[in-house]
């Protein structure tokens, strides 16, 4: 009995330790699966059925590789990415980066908010202003009066709403035979497939992931008072790069697993009964009601509210600690308001824009494009600087990352590249 009870433990004690690796990686990609994540999924299931799944396993280690790179680039020298950009780069250049990803933001948070608020408008009712401004009040207020331990813990919570796209494949009746053969072998190259092929890219690798996961790295030793920069504490590097990999890996792992999720069950669903064009994830969960039943109907727009939940802090947040870091202001959501006035003030000030956005004649379809575009633009000048910072010794000391993450870093910008190219030349013609 006692072998068996220490023994008990002894997994206890695993399970607690990996609990507490799972931080700033399992958050972001999760946050990467937001409203407008799930809309792109959504419209590759449903109009290409199972073809485009190779796209997910192709994007992992590329994903990965970037957020590795931005979390060590934190964690080893205690500073976010845009505060690292301004060490290397012209203040110019930074001021444009960043810049680009604040506007991009605004627009996805205001095109998430109004996702939010129609699923929610779809399970209870109501007028879907109200759900934007209540939503919105919900997560700025999050980040702004709730102490930043406790808010890391709301954000791990929430990352289980995802698990609601899992369950919707268990109550649909997937091919497997076609989804595998799907997630091998690329089948479609016709200008469509290709033009969803990029938008799978970018809202998959996007720049708000890698500055908000190098500032929550940073962030975790500015609340720890023992802890300190890997420059300065280098033995402490294995334990930390150890926690980062599994963290990173695990949580790219996890968002790519949701988008596989997504893509299989409104292949099975909305594709095999010829509903192909959808362009908000609301549309997804309302076409998904006649077709794969209420209950999935119903999961499937619940996920949609507790994603946005837990992506709109994030857009919000990284949008926050970019402009900060490069004004040199006092930045961190371990601060409370009044120290960091003008961090907090970004954070609120996105959320609101998001708001009016959805209060305009803007149409939210157009809103999620020009923020993929935006993106697009900004992800491969972001991930270059990245790559240089990250194997530049001035910058992080004997850390200057290896050739093997340094190759599939480099990777995952040129395909970037390729793909935001490719979504130019298709706005422009």
């Amino acid at each position: 009995m006692g072998h068996s009870t220490g023994r008990l433990g002894h997994w206890r004690r695993i399970l607690a330790e990996s609990g507490e690796d799972l931080g700033p990686g399992i958050v972001t990609g999760a946050a990467d699966d937001d409203p407008s994540g799930i809309a792109t999924y959504s419209q590759a299931g449903a109009q290409f059925g199972y073809g485009l799944l190779w796209t997910m396993l192709l994007t992992y280690p590329l994903m990965a590789a970037v957020q590795l790179v931005s979390a060590h680039i934190g964690r080893v020298t205690g500073a976010g990415l845009a505060k690292n950009l301004g060490r290397v780069f012209p203040r110019w250049a930074v001021t444009l980066l960043v810049a680009i990803l604040l506007g991009a933001n605004i627009f996805n948070i205001g095109a998430d908010l109004s996702a939010m608020a129609a699923a929610a408008r779809l399970v209870v009712g109501g007028g879907e202003h109200v759900f934007v401004i209540a939503f919105a009040l919900l997560c700025a207020g999050l980040q702004v009066f709730v102490p930043y331990k406790g808010y890391a813990r709301v954000l791990k919570w929430l990352t289980l709403s995802l698990f609601a796209y899992v369950a919707v494949v268990l109550f649909v009746h997937i091919d497997w035979a076609s989804a595998l053969l799907g997630m091998v072998v690329p089948s479609d190259f016709g200008r469509a497939a290709i033009l969803t092929v990029v938008a799978l890219f970018g809202t998959t690798i996007s720049p708000y992931l890698f500055f908000w996961q190098s500032s929550q790295e940073a962030e975790e030793i500015a609340v720890e008072p023992h802890r300190r920069p890997l420059k300065a504490t280098p033995r402490a590097a294995r334990r930390q790069f150890r926690r980062i990999r599994i963290d990173t890996l695990a949580g790219m792992a996890f968002s790519n697993l949701i988008a596989l999720a997504i893509i299989l069950a409104t292949a099975a669903t909305l594709h095999s009964h010829g509903v192909t064009d959808i362009q908000t994830a609301a549309q997804a969960a309302e076409a998904l009601r006649p077709v794969a039943g209420r209950f999935a109907f119903f999961l499937f727009a619940t996920g949609i509210i507790g994603t946005g939940l837990l992506a709109v802090p994030v857009l919000a947040g990284s949008a926050a600690f970019a402009v900060s870091e490069a004004e040199g202001w006092k930045s961190g959501l371990e601060y409370k308001p009044r120290q960091a006035t003008r961090f907090y003030a970004i954070i609120v000030a996105a959320t609101g824009i998001g708001v009016v956005l959805d209060w305009s004649s803007l149409d939210p379809v157009k809103a999620l494009f020009w923020s993929a575009v935006l993106n697009g633009v900004a992800a491969v000048p972001i991930m270059a600087a990245m790559m240089l910072l990250a194997s530049r010794r001035e910058i992080m000391g004997r850390f200057a990352e290896r050739p093997l993450l340094m190759t599939f870093g480099w990777g995952a910008t040129a395909v970037m590249a390729c793909a935001s190219l490719a979504m130019l030349v298709t706005s422009i013609f």
